[in-house]
């Protein structure tokens, strides 16, 4: 039922006549497995009435965790055996009515491979500190990590959950230093940033933003329709206007410059949702002509207009820094050093304010003329303050202090937060890379970086010496030897072995959230889990089914899990009985 994602429960309780027994898909497979000529399971239950459930929801229950629990060991007995970790959780999901994180953890196996698997949901808790614990709790109590052991900690979250899983880091954090607080691989900076801003607005127009993608990619013909308008508006830039119809059939809204493509498609975003809506030709169905009259209203607004024209500007000073850390290993090297710029810019920025403010505004209320947009104040503001409203001026006083200001100053801060000194130190010791190594002529000090990771080496004392060597060994190569431009290269060549030290750091550095996982055979924990999401309806999702889904692939132990059945539940009245959960047929 895992792997094939088929859920336990065949009909909606409201779907079934009270009173009337309809057995649940566990049930159905039993008996199909009876009639297939299942003779053990014929003589089980051949005595059982026909309106009773072989096994009750509280064993199917039971049954289910401990699958979860065994299939999930597998993949912690390798983390164990590899030490060192990193945990990363994504964005809050809707199991049957709960919140819950999705919880993933990096490791290198034993075949020297860089993993991000799925190992489980943490449900969700509305208070920061309460979430903390209790995310520690299952790390360590529950799924027997050693948190001594984690190297890194990365959290995907949208704009609502963003502070409290910065508490949960912080936690963490005085607990354990070295598990480094960093941006994720699989989420761009940009986005990132945008979600983490503790602004109402920037919530909303996300929400909106990812509402319209999804809408479009709701089918062809709504692409087709998209890129129509498209073409007529960008006539005369031709090639453009591919570029962007290419953008569009992609998901666009985790691009580094997703706002720019925002605000570029706007027009076209507009025409397009309003010529659904108000379409004569009966072309569409009324849910979609609803849906595209609401969200048309949506990017129609000036808040939104506003919102998307201040993260375009402010966000384009990160993005180039973003999108080299998703970059080469080089490129995430050098990123590295260029930090302190992103900074001074964006401090410049906030200096100036108000001379940049006023340029943001031109722009967005230039956009909203050519659109045809109403320029206003939102309307709680204009309630709270009738009769006392001014011109353009109030308006662009009003978004300086509660979009622009907040933003940069949060975006300033949450760079400070998220490279500490810790994490770029880390980041410097991928100097180790053969390929960095030969960029900056082999002139490096990787043991003045590398002096956090001390205690995880095999041999620190023999770091200095070991180090020259690897250097010596790719300065004095053959000529036909190319570097190896990869963490994932590097761990991969047959002498690595004569060098532990270096094997160990590379090992710890490979795991941080921030590196991208190279061979994307080894990334299916996240791909599946999207999958799972998109393919399962929110109240047929399980937890315990989730896991199994996602992980079939991973060997499992039958007989293990029976044993521990037996062992957990022996007394008679939790054992299967041939009178279990009987309901008169009516």
């Amino acid at each position: 039922m895992g792997k094939q994602n088929i859920p336990l429960d065949g009909h909606e309780a409201d779907e079934i006549p009270e009173g009337l027994f309809t057995p649940d898909n566990f049930q159905a497979l039993l008996e199909c497995r009876i009639n297939s000529g299942e003779e053990v399971l014929r003589k089980r239950f051949e005595t059982t009435a026909v309106n009773t459930l072989f096994c009750s929801k509280t064993q199917q229950r039971q049954m289910l965790e401990i699958c979860e629990s065994c299939i999930r060991e597998e993949t912690l007995r390798e983390v164990r055996d590899s030490h060192f970790f990193s945990i990363i959780t994504d964005d809050v999901v809707d199991i049957a009515g709960e919140e819950h994180l999705p919880v993933l953890v990096r490791f290198v196996d034993e075949s020297h491979n860089l993993r991000e698997e799925f190992i489980g949901f943490l449900p969700y808790e509305a208070d920061a500190e309460i979430l903390a614990v209790k995310f520690h709790t299952m790390i360590t109590e529950k799924w027997g990590l050693n948190m001594e052991y984690c190297r890194g900690q990365a959290y995907i979250v949208s704009s609502g959950f963003s502070s409290k899983m910065k508490v949960v880091a912080s936690r963490l954090l005085e607990k354990y230093p070295q598990a480094i607080y960093t941006l994720c691989s699989s989420c761009a900076l940009n986005m990132w940033l945008a979600k983490s801003v503790p602004v109402m607005g920037v919530s909303v127009a996300l929400g909106t933003i990812e509402e319209v993608c999804s809408f479009f990619h709701r089918s062809p013909q709504l692409l087709l329709e998209l890129d129509n308008v498209i073409s007529v508006l960008f006539q005369n830039s031709k090639e453009r206007g591919k570029e962007l119809k290419e953008i569009c059939h992609s998901q666009w809204t985790g691009r580094h410059d997703a706002f720019e493509i925002l605000v570029e498609l706007l027009q076209a975003l507009v025409l397009c949702l309003d010529g659904i809506n108000s379409d004569t030709n009966i072309r569409w169905n009324n849910y979609i002509a609803g849906r595209a009259f609401v969200l048309c209203s949506a990017v129609s607004d000036f808040d939104f207009i506003v919102t998307i024209v201040v993260l375009k500007n402010v966000l384009s000073f990160t993005r180039a820094f973003g999108k080299n850390l998703q970059g080469q290993t080089s490129d995430v090297f050098f990123a590295a050093g260029s930090l302190t710029a992103v900074l001074h810019s964006l401090n410049e920025v906030m200096e100036n304010i108000e001379v940049y403010h006023e340029f943001w505004f031109e722009e967005a209320t230039n956009l909203a003329t050519k659109l045809d947009i109403q320029m206003k104040l939102p309307g709680k503001f204009r309630r709270a303050h009738q009769g006392n409203l001014e011109s353009q001026l109030t308006s662009e006083s009003y978004y300086k202090e509660t979009l622009s200001v907040p933003t940069v100053e949060h975006i300033i801060q949450e760079l400070k937060d998220i490279f500490s000194e810790q994490h770029l130190k880390a980041l410097k010791c991928l100097s180790l890379v053969p390929s960095v190594m030969g960029q900056l002529k082999f002139n490096t000090s990787e043991e003045h970086h590398a002096d956090m990771y001390r205690s995880d080496l095999p041999n620190p004392d023999t770091l200095s010496a070991e180090l020259h060597c690897w250097r010596i060994k790719w300065k004095h190569r053959g000529k036909d030897i190319e570097l190896p431009s990869t963490i994932y290269e590097a761990l991969h060549l047959p002498d690595i072995k004569f060098f532990p030290n270096v094997y160990a750091l590379l090992k710890v550095l490979c795991i941080l959230p921030v590196m991208k996982v190279e061979n994307e055979r080894y990334e299916n924990g996240r791909k599946r889990l999207k999958a799972y999401l998109r393919n399962t309806l929110t109240d047929q999702r399980s937890s315990n089914l989730a896991l199994l889904n996602i992980n079939f692939d991973i060997k499992h132990d039958l007989d293990l899990m029976v044993d521990t059945y037996i062992k957990l539940y022996t007394s008679k009245s939790e054992l299967p009985t041939d009178n279990s959960e009987t309901v008169e047929n009516t």
